[in-house]
């Protein structure tokens, strides 16, 4: 079967953040352990598997992403990456919907080339800061939220841009403060810059140190930098070695996030389930 590399949230290779994305063939998915397997070896961030569903149903195709140690309930840049690929391929034309853990999910290609998922908005519950969270980040934070159960991470507002991109973690410690992982923030340092916030994403105890770009923690990010700046219609860059842009549309319980991605390898999968 075909596999390929896709990075999403940029519109130039090696950049943004890299998914592999599998299409199978229609009905149930090969075993779990196989499907693990699979993204283990691809060791990305996540590996996305798709096949069609029946017509006529609440969606058309069904959706899971694994990291290189688990499965996750949400992942914003391998769906982004799935609908490239299926937009790209003639597979899908027009707006898909995904059956996936978190629900179903929509993905609609721009007339740019652009890709903008619709994805729930997450929920913001402020926490007293753990014990632990500042000495782990190195950085004392100034919020700490708790997301919604299908994402699970805390959102840490640190400062300043300029704490945010100089974060070296103690990794271990932050794999047992949240369900996922922790989420770091700011406003940006230069509003003429193209972008309003920053943030860094890591995800030690799903088997991700740190994340190029997190479509899904945009969901929590879009509500809790909306509130602040008073506009529906964002820009985030996320702050990694590979960086990428992510557009946000706060629309109620709704979140729209929008990015390109681009096919760098496509190959053939050999080991078959």
């Amino acid at each position: 079967m075909r596999i390929r590399i896709v990075d999403a949230f940029t519109d130039r290779p090696f950049a943004g953040n890299p998914a592999g994305v599998l299409i199978l063939q229609p009905g149930p998915f090969p075993d779990d352990d196989w499907l693990q397997r699979v993204a283990t070896e691809v060791n990305l961030s996540e590996t996305a598997f798709a096949h069609p569903l029946p017509p006529g149903g609440a969606a058309d195709w069904a959706l899971r992403w694994f990291t290189p140690a688990t499965e996750v309930d949400m992942c914003g840049h391998a769906t982004l990456a799935t609908a490239h690929v299926l937009h790209t391929t003639g597979l899908a034309t027009g707006a898909i919907r995904f059956a996936a853990r978190c629900g179903v999910l929509g993905a609609t290609a721009d007339d740019d080339g652009a890709v903008t998922l619709d994805f729930p908005t997450s929920s913001l519950t402020p926490v007293t800061i753990p014990d632990g969270v500042a000495a782990a980040l190195g950085a004392v934070p100034l919020s700490v939220h708790d997301t919604a159960e299908h994402i699970g991470d805390l959102l840490v507002e640190l400062a300043d841009e300029r704490t945010v991109r100089r974060l070296s973690p103690d990794l271990p410690s932050l794999a047992a403060l949240s369900r996922r992982g922790i989420v770091v923030t700011a406003a940006a340092e230069d509003p003429a810059g193209g972008y309003d916030f920053v943030s860094r994403g890591f995800f030690p105890g799903v088997g991700i140190d740190e994340d190029p770009v997190t479509g899904s923690a945009h969901t929590a990010l879009a509500p809790f930098w909306s509130a602040r700046l008073g506009r529906a219609e964002l820009t985030g860059r996320q702050g990694s070695a590979r960086t990428g842009l992510v557009r946000t549309s706060l629309r109620g319980d709704r979140t729209l996030l929008t990015g390109h991605a681009v096919t760098v390898i496509d190959g053939e999968l050999l080991a078959a389930s």
